[in-house]
This record gives C-alpha cells, sequence and structure tokens, in this order.
C-alpha cells in the first residue's frame, strides 16, 4: 500500500480501516419538457402548474419518450467515456409513494442506455484517480411532497413528477471524502460542459445517493448502508465521514452493520436510519408494456460525437501543451466552463499568445478570481474584460509597464471599468 493510499485511512481503537465509498448521482436532464410528457419542466411555477395528463397518471395516459432526452443522455455517456448500448428498455420499478401517482417508476434495470466508463478525477496533493462508471440509466423523477404549508395534512407538488433524470452509478472506487466530493464536482464539471445538465443543486437539480462500508484493509467489502438525496458536494464530505466512524464504531463494539437507507442531518452533522434498504427484488422490477425497447443506430451516435464540445480534460491537456501552464492552474481554469471561455477570450484578444499565455493564466487566476471571489462576485459580473485584460498582460509582456503598475492599473480598470 503506497503512502498516498495509507494517508486515507481512518484510525479506529482496534486499528485501522479503509473506506469503500460508490455513488449514484441524480441529474436532471436539460431540456424543455419531461421525459414521455409534453408538460414544462422550469423551475419555480406555481404548485402543479407544469403537469400533464401523463405526469398525473389519469387512466388510458399512455408515456411518449422524449428524443432530447434520449440525446442529452447520449452525450453523457459519451463524455463519460462510456459504452453506449444501441438498445435499451424501460422497465417499471414498483413502490408507494404519496408523490409517485402512478404508483411505479419508469426506470431502466437490466438494458440501460449507457454502460461502462470512467472520470479521471484531480485531487489537491496533484494526485489522479479514475473512478469506473457502472452504468447511466433513463428515469423520471417524483414529485414533491410538501409538509408546511398546512397543519394537518401534507400537500403534493407534481411539477417535477416526470422530469427526466440520468441516473450515473460509480463502482467502487473512491476511497476518502475528499476523493467523493472531488468525483461529484468532476462529474458536475463534465455535465456543464456538455450542457446536458444545469448542475444546480440548490434547485434539486444534482443530487446524490451515496454508499458506504468500511473494512480493514486488503478485506472483502464490509456491509453498505446508503445515505439518499445529499444535495450539496459539502454534505456529501460530511455524510461520508459521520458514516464511516459510526460504522467503525458499531464494528468495534463487536456489533454488525445492517444494511440499510439513511438520511443526513445537515444540522446535526449526522445521519439517522430510514428504513432496512430494498432489493431489486423488492421493487417487482418488470419491462414497461407502454413503451418499446429503445433502437438507436450507430451513425445517430456518431453524430452526436462529432458535435460535443472540447471536455474539461482535453482542454486542460490543450492549455497545458500549447501555453506551458501548470496542470494546477490549468485544473482550474477548466473547473468551470465559464472560467475557461473567459480565458480563451484573454487569450484570443493577445498580440503575442505564445509569449504571454502562461501569463495571462496568472493573472486570470490570481488577480481577476481573487479578486471576484473576494467581492463574493461571479465572472459573468467582472468590471474588467477580456479584452482590457488582455491589454495589461500584453503590456506587462513587452516590457511597457511593470507587475506593480499594471496592478494599479488593473485596480483603476475594476473601480472604473475601463
Amino acid at each position: 500500500m503506497t503512502q498516498t493510499q495509507t494517508s486515507k485511512l481512518l484510525k479506529g481503537a482496534t486499528g485501522d480501516w479503509e473506506m469503500v465509498i460508490g455513488l449514484e448521482v441524480h441529474a436532471q436532464v436539460t431540456s424543455n419538457a419531461k421525459l414521455f410528457s409534453g408538460a414544462s419542466t422550469a423551475f419555480g411555477g406555481d404548485p402543479n402548474a407544469h403537469v400533464s395528463l401523463v405526469d398525473a397518471a389519469m387512466p388510458g395516459m399512455l408515456p411518449v419518450i422524449n428524443a432530447e432526452c434520449v440525446a442529452q443522455a447520449v452525450r453523457t455517456g459519451l463524455g463519460l467515456k462510456a459504452r453506449i448500448n444501441l438498445r435499451s428498455t424501460f422497465d417499471r420499478k414498483n413502490y408507494f409513494y404519496p408523490d409517485l401517482p402512478q404508483g411505479y417508476q419508469i426506470s431502466q434495470y437490466k438494458s440501460p442506455i449507457v454502460g461502462e466508463g470512467e472520470v479521471t478525477v484531480d485531487l489537491r496533493d496533484g494526485d489522479s484517480i479514475t473512478v469506473g462508471i457502472e452504468r447511466l440509466h433513463l428515469e423520471q423523477d417524483a414529485g414533491k411532497s410538501l409538509h408546511d404549508q398546512h397543519p394537518t395534512m401534507s400537500l403534493v407538488d407534481l411539477n417535477r413528477s416526470g422530469v427526466a433524470l440520468m441516473e450515473i452509478v460509480s463502482k467502487p472506487d473512491i476511497r476518502s471524502s475528499e476523493e467523493a466530493r472531488a468525483y461529484v464536482t468532476k462529474l458536475r464539471t463534465i455535465l456543464r460542459y456538455l450542457g446536458t445538465c444545469d448542475g444546480d443543486m440548490e434547485k434539486g437539480n444534482l443530487r446524490a445517493d451515496v454508499n458506504v462500508s468500511v473494512r480493514r484493509p486488503g478485506e472483502p467489502f464490509g456491509t453498505r448502508c446508503e445515505i439518499k438525496n445529499v444535495n450539496s458536494i459539502r454534505f456529501i464530505g460530511q455524510a461520508i465521514e459521520y458514516e464511516a466512524r459510526r460504522q467503525i464504531g458499531v464494528l468495534e463494539d463487536g456489533g454488525v452493520i445492517e444494511q440499510e437507507t439513511r438520511l443526513f442531518d445537515a444540522v446535526k452533522g449526522e445521519t439517522r436510519s430510514m428504513r432496512s434498504k430494498e432489493e431489486a427484488h423488492d421493487y417487482r422490477y418488470f419491462p414497461d408494456p407502454d413503451l418499446l425497447p429503445l433502437e438507436l443506430t450507430q451513425d445517430y451516435v456518431d453524430d452526436l460525437a462529432a458535435a460535443l464540445p472540447e471536455l474539461p480534460d482535453q482542454k486542460k491537456a490543450r492549455f497545458i501543451a500549447d501555453f506551458g501552464l501548470t496542470p494546477y492552474d490549468a485544473s482550474v481554469l477548466v473547473g468551470e466552463r465559464e472560467s475557461a471561455d473567459f480565458y480563451e477570450a484573454v487569450l484570443g484578444a493577445l498580440e503575442d499568445r505564445a509569449r504571454d499565455g502562461k501569463l495571462a493564466a496568472n493573472w486570470v487566476i490570481n488577480e481577476l478570481f481573487g479578486r471576484l471571489n473576494k467581492e463574493g462576485m461571479e465572472i459573468a459580473a467582472s468590471p474588467v474584460s477580456a479584452a482590457q485584460l488582455a491589454a495589461i498582460v500584453g503590456l506587462i509582456g513587452e516590457g511597457t509597464i511593470s507587475g506593480k503598475i499594471a496592478k494599479d492599473l488593473f485596480e483603476i480598470v475594476w473601480n472604473e471599468g475601463g
């Protein structure tokens, strides 16, 4: 075991323990209409304002697949370097929930649209790990129960009912809360570059079910517990840390881990039991009789692949090769699509990109991003434009002004907008 791996171990009262973590990320598909109906997916409408007869499960209403949601799933699979299954099927996953009007969820079980892939994740210490993707499947979201609108009743809002979700299931390749946070961050970045999910966790458009188990190093996997619907990257880290410590405590006291579903209480910073974990057979999966198998052609997949944007890993490699950026600086610039676009706009305005590309990166990261973070501003609201920053960098590169004068000039442009 390497030094890096050893540092990820948790110290227990009776020795070291290793965390084994897998994530099921639910990403809301960017589309104007729902997965099986024409109802709007717009956020923030009045309760039950975006509900078709299909979403409300009225008798005789048949689902019709939304072709754009299929394309978005395929694009995502391609972005995850995954196998695209040209034939996939939809199944009914049966369970009762007050805001699930059909009494079942249309999902994919045995034959998902996307198979195995991988995500390369950069860590703070300069290391990187590869997290395997088990599968990506399409499914419909449930509605939302509202418990604070009436003193004696719960109300149901079906606006989310039927909205398309991509469930992206990782392999149990993650060994620390830091790796888990970095993985979700990277996955969110890829989705946003692709335009297949906006990754807005505050709106619930990206959320994760976190599977955690612990074991002695080198031993078989332990019994896992699933923490449902964690909706922030910070909370994912906290939930993993707490749950791993809880399991270690149980095992070191001679107890047994029960496979169960748990919830994360963000206020208390702890997980609590929700219900015993269901197995696949508990959901009584069977093929949805209202939907034919989804059959794609290789030409269709190839056309989508040809139209993909440059993804973060490709962009990072190009920045390093063309402008001599350090891997860390390149990672910072490609971390958000808006940041990379701003840097590219600065490059486009430089007279000598080969000479000043690295200097421009330093100014974008240290001066501009530093100031934006200090002021709590988004890059879109920057008072300093890409062209203005390029002009400052060009003057330094030519030797016309010093770094100190450049900082004074930056301050003037920031305050006066040029």
